[in-house]
């Protein structure tokens, strides 16, 4: 029998692949990246066991995940399309690493995910796992497979007696981990209908946060958050007490319609406090430290490298090389941002730091001033003078 990894959730559609794949003559070896979903991962790795899988891999990625691909892209500032933090567009690359590392330890030839042809991971973790051996077959069942609805799906899983926790009744398609959480489908598919707030898990309502502002105040050093309100934490406690702080306080939710790599436009909702936070504290301490010139050019640079990782072109030279462009720009983002979260607003209130450029006593209007505005005027002729 050939050897397939395949990429495991434990949801339905990779439920579903493990008894699919092994009726197809495959021995299943599922492999689960514990990111911060928060999920029972023995639960998970016995449901696999019982599915039909003959081995189960169960590694804790938590500290490489925000080490080595959330800050980068946090210091990168990328957002895609202004919008998407781009948590699970993240974990894909990192997934797929490992994937194609117990591939080669199990001598197996063929890598399987459980993504749809609709979507993005499919590109994510195929182009990955091609970049790092191009020889590894791969297998996209849900491509594949003579199920056209979810629905079919669960009667196949009920028919094959695989044990899943998705209904008919909930047909929400969740990704989470530690940096944040996607939801779509259901009724999310209109665009016009407010999402429900049961879908909603990491932070509250509006509605339901509380009536009096939190406080925050986030160090950072070479452009990594390092302290909250002057406590050091740990990558992961890190992002794991700011979800919990910004979470309570609404702060995180984007509702937003975008443009998937495949071509079509979909309806997303995303949940990230602590990356929501992070960004805007971020954003604000190199506005104080960086020159003009830098901060604008940096810009076009993050809409680069945010497009790069959406259209899972994480290991590809461009990403690297601007690597090491975004690290350079780094240098002196040392410092603290003072901020304030009320009722799902993230506001700036203060900011400092050693490396600042920006002067009192230039930008004063009272008795600090130092700034000659006689020049001014010899300044403006020779601005406009080529126009």
């Amino acid at each position: 029998m050939k050897k397939v990894v395949l990429a495991y959730s434990g949801g339905l559609d990779t439920s579903c692949a493990i008894k699919w794949l092994q009726e197809r003559g495959f021995e299943v070896i599922a492999f689960i990246g514990n990111i911060g979903q928060q999920q029972d991962f023995e639960k998970i790795k016995i449901r696999a066991l019982k599915t039909g899988a003959s081995k189960v891999y169960v590694e804790d990625l938590q500290e490489e995940f925000i080490k080595h691909y959330v800050f980068p892209t946090l210091k990168a500032g990328a957002i895609y399309e202004g919008k998407y933090l781009l948590a699970t567009a993240l974990s894909r690359p990192l997934l797929a690493k490992h994937q194609v590392t117990i591939a080669h330890r199990e001598k197996a030839t063929t890598l399987a995910h459980g993504c749809t042809g609709k979507g993005n991971d499919q590109v994510r973790f195929e182009v990955t796992a091609k970049l790092l051996d191009p020889t590894l077959e791969q297998i996209a069942p849900v491509r594949l497979w003579e199920f056209k609805t979810r629905d079919e799906e669960i009667d196949y899983a009920q028919a094959k007696k695989i044990p899943i926790e998705v209904t008919k009744k909930n047909p929400y398609s969740i990704d989470k981990n530690l940096y944040g959480r996607s939801i779509e489908a259901g009724v999310l598919e209109d665009p016009w209908v407010e999402p429900p707030e049961e879908i909603y898990e990491m932070t509250v309502s509006p509605e339901k946060a509380p009536n009096k502002s939190t406080y925050l105040e986030i160090d950072f050093a070479g452009g990594i958050p390092v302290k909250i309100n002057g406590k050091s934490y740990d990558h992961v406690t890190l992002i794991h007490t700011l979800n919990e702080i910004a979470g309570k306080n609404a702060v995180g939710r984007v509702d937003s319609i975008e443009n998937r790599l495949v071509g079509i436009k979909s309806r997303e909702i995303y949940e990230n406090p602590a990356g929501t936070v992070l960004h805007i504290a971020h954003k604000e301490l190199e506005s104080l430290v960086l020159d003009r010139e830098s901060l604008h050019y940096k810009e076009s640079i993050a809409q680069k490298y945010a497009e790069l990782i959406y259209y899972g072109l994480w290991e590809t030279p461009l990403k690297h090389q601007l690597d090491e462009y975004v690290n350079k720009t780094q240098d002196r983002v040392t410092g603290t941002i003072r901020l304030k979260l009320i009722k799902g607003n993230c506001i700036v209130i203060g900011r400092k730091s050693k490396f600042s450029r920006y002067k009192e006593e230039l930008a004063s209007y009272g008795k600090k001033d130092i700034f000659d505005q006689k020049l001014a005027e010899g300044f403006i002729k020779l601005w406009g003078m080529p126009f």
